[in-house]
């Protein structure tokens, strides 16, 4: 009897039916593709001993000079608005300004009052079910090797000089009511949404983060946005700084004074969907907009996804301000995190390989995550309170499990086939089992066969149209599934 490869290719393909995704991965937790394999996202393991309180929204790790290593963790919540430092020792250290405040969760808004100054119509009626505030998220950067915050709600500019025994301060004389802060590459303090006005910028003078009033001998100036919505983000890229709102893109270039800056819009009805779900990687910035993604490389143009109708499908749209991205460099990887249509919380990720071009998705009850950079591991903190190092090889996925499922696979061109073999193509034999999933036509009764141990040849006896595969790990380890064999003849109608 003939043997027919199960050539499948990497990514997932969830848009459409479940019958449209035949001959590719439909459904995965937990696994990604690399030079068309695939294997396990690594595990992770908790870093220190401290489980933190309230909704962690924000995190930031970076170099401090001679002086370490740091990680800052913004939290929010009634009575746990907080910010942490970790540093190399692990000691989680409290350096919360005092009095500072955050709305931990999204709420209907609407009337007098929520909307920023200049946005909407005086005198029109707000339909307070159609409109949510956003939950509060801290925006985190360095200046220098000191950490600069911002937490929206609270609106100060926040500064921590590196000295444990003092809280992070006000950074003098900077703008008020603002919504998040950036650094820009060369050296300007930015405050987004300045003085309560959303679509205001404005910027210190250069060097020098105390100086915010503009004047002809120096470079400190602002700039407010014809936009259809407040600024939420901003990102540095190569040359350029980003300025997102909920409905335009903004390009910011130095060109010196006395402009010192040039404002250009590079994208129009693409906007961001929270104030954390863009992410820089290489020369490009990705983001996630309310119904689809984006990339900024030079110019603006959506990422053609192929499991969009699943995720966007399966999002609780209230409680998009939770939604945040991050890049994960080691694996060419953008992850965006974000709550279910049953969720709350952040409690599911979608991921672009932006190297090899395809998708993945899964669950993970994660709050907020950065990118390796200066530490050896990427750092997440769970919906558990706690800090985990992350994608650590040989290490358990906590209670989760990889496993991934295939669309309909036709073996004899859409006619029925007898399947009596699959062959594996395994890395280390035993570390996954298959369960095979037939039906007859792509809405009929499904049928579960399995769970099979891996044999070489693992004997499986089936008769259908179109089978399914599932692959779930039953051994922790780095496998490897490449590309199985079935063997089948050609099977009859009846």
């Amino acid at each position: 009897m003939p043997y027919a490869p199960l050539d499948i290719p990497p990514g997932l393909f969830r848009n459409g039916t479940e019958y449209q995704s035949r001959g590719r991965w439909y459904d995965a937790s937990l696994v990604r593709w690399e030079n068309g394999e695939m294997k396990p996202v690594g595990g992770w393991q908790q870093r220190g001993a401290t489980t933190l309180a309230g909704y962690a929204r924000g995190i930031l790790t970076w170099r401090g000079s001679s002086l370490g290593i740091w990680t800052a963790i913004g939290l929010v919540g009634v009575g746990d608005t907080k910010l942490y430092v970790v540093g190399v020792d692990n000691v989680f250290t409290d350096i919360t300004p005092t009095g500072i405040v955050g709305q931990d969760q999204a709420i209907a808004a609407g009337g007098y009052g929520w909307l920023n100054y200049d946005e909407g119509t005086y005198g029109t009626v707000r339909d307070a079910s159609s409109s949510v505030g956003f939950a509060a998220t801290w925006s985190l950067d360095h200046w220098g090797q000191y950490l600069v915050a911002c937490l929206p709600g609270d609106g100060k500019i926040y500064e921590w000089q590196l000295d444990n025994a003092t809280p992070a301060a006000v950074v003098a004389n900077a703008p008020t009511d603002c919504t998040g802060v950036v650094v820009t590459q060369e050296r300007f303090l930015m405050a987004l949404g300045a003085d309560g006005d959303g679509r205001k910028l404005a910027w210190c003078d250069q060097e020098n983060n105390t100086l915010w009033t503009p004047a002809s001998t120096n470079q400190a100036g602002s700039f407010r946005f014809e936009s259809g919505g407040p600024i939420m983000q901003a990102v540095k890229t190569r040359g350029q700084t980003l300025i997102f709102t909920t409905t335009d893109v903004f390009a910011a270039t130095y060109i010196g004074a006395p402009l010192v800056y040039s404002f250009e819009r590079v994208g129009s009805s693409n906007g961001i969907v929270s104030r954390r779900a863009a992410a820089a990687a290489d020369s490009f910035v990705a983001w996630m907009g309310p119904r689809g993604f984006w990339v900024f490389d030079g110019f603006v143009k959506q990422i053609p996804c192929d499991v969009e109708d699943f995720v966007f499908g399966d999002f609780n749209e209230e409680n998009q301000s939770k939604v945040f991205a991050w890049v994960n460099s080691q694996y060419n990887e953008i992850w965006w995190h974000y709550p279910s249509a049953g969720s709350a919380e952040p409690d599911r990720y979608v991921t672009w390989n932006y190297a090899e071009n395809h998708w993945s998705c899964g669950a993970m009850p994660a709050y907020t995550a950065c990118d390796r950079g200066v530490i050896r591991y990427p750092l997440m903190v769970h919906s558990d309170g706690k800090l985990y190092e992350h994608e650590i090889t040989g290490v358990a996925h906590g209670t989760l499990t990889p496993y991934a499922t295939s669309g309909p696979i036709e073996i004899n061109a859409g006619n029925t086939a007898y399947v009596t073999k699959l062959i594996p193509d395994e890395k280390t034999q035993g570390d996954l089992e298959v369960e095979v999933l037939t039906r007859r036509f792509p809405n009929g009764t499904q049928q579960i066969y399995g769970p099979y141990q891996m044999r070489e040849p693992t004997s499986i006896r089936l008769n259908a149209r179109q089978m399914s595969l599932k692959v779930t790990q039953v051994r922790t380890s780095d496998w490897r599934w490449g590309t199985p064999r079935v063997e089948f003849k050609a099977g009859g109608e009846r």
